[in-house]
């Protein structure tokens, strides 16, 4: 007998403190059956995991929730099965099915609660580096100039270009931000948007800003799509999409148009520039080998606040990006970064954040549709965590947005499940914290309470979760450091520096037989100790 979770049947209440809660309306969960079955269920599946897929990955994606710590990724579960008027606890978010999971150390060399920069670093390049800097050693410091010569250090992404592949980037922050720009800048500062964001010295000493490195680090990367147009362009030159507002104009000093010489460069190669929805989705993506679509001057959009008629969505994007990619028969790397569940967090926007991945989910469950598990590894994770969590013994159901079912017992005032640990939400009328009752908790842009007020809300310094299907997939298990991450999926797709183990005696790339051969070294070794 096979009780499935789709036949649970769910209504809504009010609870006496005001929220929303979705209420199971059956008995199933009474009956130890139900338990037993799923369990089972789980088990028949883990078992199937003992024939390993040790494949030769033709396809790389890494999919990079900002800030997407252990909290959120629990919080957005909920979320997306709420969204479908679920309970939302027993849902289960794409990257739940990965089949192998892991934990991540996401510190810095020099900081114990991480920054993007040099995670980023960690993850594309494999190797731990200083905050605030990107593609380089720890040997670079931030903000000197002088510190980058000799300190470069390559990502996968160039890897798999080397190898033939082609290579994508897909980010919802701006194309130059901290995470995309490790994948092919090297810079000691993440905040070099363009030479106009660079101090004069800097220039002048020959340290090139980020935007410009995008073009001239790595030749030809296939796929460039987010945001970040306004640094591309002239100092004072307008906005195509907002002609009238200053804060939106371009940006380089050099006067350099870097789109204009992007399309030069790459008119007799199939390449298209876009900058708005209609004119990615009006291709087709049989007759494009290049684009380079940057759809607003900064970054794009909350998913809840975007335009639906002129950006894009992230699901989108990747849809368009797997579709140029996968046409080279050597295969593909590609980089997706939900970034901004990180800015929704650091303005206190819980529901923002959640909403982002959410959004992110819904991207890796296209990706897998338009992919085969046999010889596409896909890994899911994040940089760094947040001072997110969500608690108070809210009973089953709840709303995530909503409150906890009890009043403080030392102020007496309610408090929803959702609270920060610092950031912009701390608020104090006449001496005592808020009483959020008479406020609108499940707006958009409600900043949750923290503990600790700030303008803006830190990251958190926790380990985050690392999800892995696909060829070699089960060589992320454990706990590791961040810089392993490239190195594993370098070692599955036979780039970079893992190629020997990759060639058998017929010059065929075979994985399979590699791995039996180093297992009986190891046992040899360990006879001869």
């Amino acid at each position: 007998m096979v009780l499935l979770l789709e036949k649970v049947m769910y209504y809504i209440h009010k609870s006496p403190f005001g929220s929303r809660v979705i209420v199971r309306n059956d008995n199933q969960e009474k009956d130890p059956l139900f338990w037993n079955t799923w369990a089972q269920r789980t088990l028949k599946n883990a078992l199937t995991l003992q024939k390993l897929n040790q494949n030769t990955a033709k396809n790389l994606i890494l999919f990079l929730g900002d800030g997407m710590g252990i909290p959120t990724v629990t919080a957005a579960r909920i979320l997306k099965g709420q969204l479908s008027r679920q309970s939302g606890e027993e849902t289960q978010l794409e990257m739940d099915n990965f089949p192998f999971v892991a934990l991540s150390k996401t510190y810095n060399t020099n900081a114990q609660v991480a920054d993007s920069a040099g995670t980023a670093t960690a993850f594309l390049c494999g190797v731990k580096a200083n905050e605030g800097t990107v593609g380089v050693s720890a040997a670079a410091v931030r903000s000197q100039c002088n510190t980058t010569q000799g300190n470069e250090v390559t990502s996968i992404l160039r890897w798999a270009k080397e190898a033939g592949k082609s290579v994508g980037i897909v980010t919802t922050t701006r194309v130059n931000h901290a995470t995309p720009s490790a994948a092919y800048a090297h810079c000691v500062d993440r905040d070099w948007y363009s030479d106009g964001e660079m101090p004069a010295e800097a220039v002048q000493a020959g340290c090139k800003d980020i935007a410009r490195q995008l073009f001239e680090n790595i030749p030809n990367i296939d796929v460039i799509m987010g945001g970040g147009r306004k640094y591309m362009f002239p100092q004072n030159q307008s906005d195509v999409e907002y002609p009238g507002e200053k804060k939106h104009f371009g940006t380089r000093i050099d006067r350099r148009n870097l789109v204009e010489e992007w399309n030069n460069r790459m008119k007799n190669k199939n390449a298209h520039y876009v900058w708005n929805k209609k004119e990615l989705l009006s291709l087709n993506p049989n007759s494009v080998d290049y684009i380079l679509g940057l759809f607003e001057p900064g970054d794009l959009p909350y998913d809840l606040e975007r335009n639906n008629e002129t950006d894009p969505s992230l699901t989108e994007m990747v849809e368009v990006a797997i579709k140029i990619l996968k046409k080279n028969p050597r295969g593909f790397y590609l980089l997706v970064e939900g970034g901004r569940i990180d800015h929704g967090h650091h303005d206190g926007k819980a529901k923002q954040a959640l909403h982002e991945a959410v959004e992110m989910d819904r991207a890796i469950g296209h990706a897998g549709l338009m992919t085969n598990i046999n010889d596409t590894m896909t890994v899911v994770t994040a940089d760094h965590s947040h001072m997110f969590n969500f608690g108070g013994y809210t009973p089953r159901g709840n709303t995530i947005f909503g409150l906890a079912p009890m009043l403080s017992d030392v102020d007496q005032k309610p408090f929803t499940a959702i609270l920060y640990g610092n950031g912009p939400g701390f608020k104090v009328m006449n001496g005592l914290r808020e009483n959020i009752s008479t406020l609108d908790y499940e707006e958009n842009n409600y900043k949750a309470q923290s503990a600790v007020p700030l303008s803006m809300e830190t990251h958190g310094g926790e380990d985050v979760a690392v999800f892995a299907k696909g060829p070699m997939a089960h060589l992320l298990h454990g706990v590791h450091e961040q810089n392993y991450i490239p190195h594993v999926m370098a070692y599955a797709a036979c780039i970079g520096q893992n190629r020997d183990h990759c060639m058998s005696s017929s010059g065929a790339s075979s994985l399979s037989a590699a791995l039996p051969s180093l297992t009986a070294l190891l046992t040899f070794t360990r006879f001869l100790c």
